[in-house]
C-alpha cells in the first residue's frame, strides 16, 4: 500500500532508557511502514539535556507552540542516584514539569479497557478519566536544604512596595523549606478545560482538593471553580443531563473506590499525578493509560503516563529478552497522528490510527500480550507472555490486514 503522506510535523520528544527502545521499535514496525512520518526531532534523553544544559527540552515545548502536536516518550527526572549515574552537573527539574509549565493547560488520562481483564475494583464498570492540572505546585516549587538553627519567612512584595510577611517556621535544627504557586489565569484555564471536556464526553465532573487545611491555596482552585461552574457551564450541564460537584481529596477517594467508573476526576498536579498511577494500575497496569496535555490555544502533546521501565532497560542491556507493555507509548502516537490529521484535514491519519488501536486491543483479546498483563488475564482462551517486539509484530499482522 502507498504510505500516508504528512503536510504538518508532529514534535517528536524521544526519551530515557526502556521506553527509547520501544520507541524506535514502534516507529520502525508500526508507523514507518505505513506512514510518511513528518516530525521535527527533539531528543530529551538525560544524557542529551545535560549537553544543552535542560535547553532542549524548552526548545521541544516551544515547538509544541509552533506544529499544535507533539508526542513525547517518558523520561527520566533525576534525583540524587541520577545525578552520579550519568555525572550530570545538577539535578534537572522533571521534563513533563518543565513543559507543562511553558503549555499551561490539562492532562486528561484515560484507562484502556480490554476484554479480559478486568479491573482490581470490582465495581468500576466503566473508565474513569484523572483531569490532571498542569501547572505550578510541587513541579515548579522552590526548594531549600534548611543547614541549622533560623527563622524561615513567606514575603511578597508588590508593584507598588507594600509587602506580606509570614513566619513559616522557627527552625530549632536543620530541616527542607518548599515554597510552591500558582496563578489564578491558569487555574481558570484548567477549571474551563475540565467543564468543556465534561461537556464533550457527556460525563460528570469531579473536583477535590483540601481546601479545609489549605484555607488559602486550595481553596482558591475551589472558589475558581465554583464561580466558572455557576456563570458559564451550570445550564449546559442541565441540559447534557450530566453532574458537577466538590467534594475533599480524602472523601473523593473514598467515593471513586465505591463508584461505578465512567467520570471525569479533576485534581490538582501532583494528585492527579498519584492518583492517575491509581487509577491505571487499578484498570490493568501503568502502561495501559492514555494522556494528552491540551493547552488553553489549543495545542496536544500526547505521551505515555508512565516512567522509563528502568528494571527492563538493564536487563536489555545485558542481552536478556524483555516483555515490556508497549501500549501507553503506541496510544500516544496513534493519538497524536489521529490529531495531526483532525488539524490537517487527512483523514487516513484518522483511519490508520484508529486500526492502529483496535489492532493491540485485538492482539491482547486474542491472548497475546506482554508479562504484566499475563497475572491478570481472565480471558477465555490461554494468555501467550511474548517479548516487547513480538506483541508489537503480532499487531503489525493484524493492522496490515485492516489497512489491506
Amino acid at each position: 500500500m502507498e504510505k500516508i503522506k504528512m503536510t504538518t510535523p508532529l514534535v517528536e520528544m524521544d526519551g530515557d532508557e526502556m521506553t527509547r527502545i520501544l520507541w524506535k521499535q514502534i516507529k520502525d514496525e508500526l508507523i514507518l511502514p505505513f506512514v510518511e512520518l513528518k516530525t521535527e526531532y527533539y531528543d530529551l534523553g538525560l544524557v542529551h539535556r545535560e549537553e544543552t544544559k535542560d535547553q532542549v527540552t524548552i526548545d521541544a515545548a516551544n515547538a509544541n507552540k509552533k506544529y499544535g502536536v507533539a508526542v513525547k516518550c517518558a523520561t527520566i527526572t533525576p534525583n540524587a542516584q541520577r545525578v552520579k549515574e550519568y555525572n550530570l552537573s545538577q539535578m534537572w527539574k522533571s521534563p513533563n514539569g518543565t513543559i507543562r509549565a511553558i503549555l499551561d493547560g490539562t492532562v486528561f488520562r484515560s484507562p484502556i479497557m480490554v476484554r479480559g481483564i478486568s479491573p482490581v475494583v470490582k465495581t468500576w464498570k466503566k473508565p474513569i478519566t484523572i483531569a490532571r492540572h498542569a501547572f505550578g505546585d510541587v513541579y515548579k516549587a522552590t526548594e531549600y536544604r534548611v543547614p541549622g538553627p533560623g527563622k524561615a519567612e513567606l514575603v511578597y512584595t508588590s508593584e507598588d512596595g507594600t509587602s506580606f510577611r509570614e513566619t513559616v517556621y522557627d527552625f530549632e535544627c536543620p530541616g527542607v523549606l518548599q515554597g510552591q504557586f500558582n496563578k489564578d489565569s491558569s487555574i481558570r484555564s484548567f477549571a474551563r478545560s475540565c467543564f468543556q471536556y465534561a461537556l464533550d464526553t457527556r460525563q460528570d465532573l469531579w473536583f477535590s482538593t483540601k481546601d479545609t487545611i489549605s484555607k488559602q491555596y486550595d481553596h482558591t482552585f475551589k472558589d475558581i471553580f465554583q464561580e466558572i461552574f455557576e456563570a458559564e457551564c451550570q445550564a449546559r450541564f442541565e441540559a447534557a443531563g450530566i453532574t458537577y460537584f466538590y467534594t475533599l481529596i480524602d472523601d473523593a477517594v473514598a467515593r471513586v473506590i465505591r463508584s461505578k467508573g465512567g467520570f471525569i476526576w479533576a485534581c490538582k498536579n501532583y494528585d492527579g499525578d498519584v492518583m492517575s498511577d491509581m487509577v491505571s494500575t487499578a484498570f490493568g497496569s501503568l502502561a495501559m493509560m492514555t494522556s494528552v496535555l491540551v493547552s488553553p490555544e489549543g495545542n496536544y502533546e500526547y505521551e505515555a503516563a508512565h516512567g522509563t521501565v528502568t528494571r527492563h532497560y538493564y536487563k536489555y542491556l545485558k542481552g536478556e529478552e524483555t516483555s515490556t507493555n508497549p501500549v501507553a507509548t503506541l496510544f500516544a502516537w496513534s493519538g497524536a497522528l489521529r490529531k495531526r490529521g483532525e488539524l490537517d484535514g487527512l483523514e487516513a491519519l484518522g483511519v490508520y490510527a484508529d486500526a492502529l488501536e483496535t489492532a493491540t486491543i485485538e492482539t491482547i483479546e486474542s491472548g497475546v500480550m506482554t508479562g504484566d498483563l499475563c497475572a491478570m488475564w481472565e480471558g477465555d482462551v490461554p494468555a501467550q507472555k511474548v517479548s516487547s517486539l513480538e506483541f508489537l509484530r503480532t499487531i503489525r499482522g493484524r493492522l496490515e490486514q485492516k489497512l489491506g
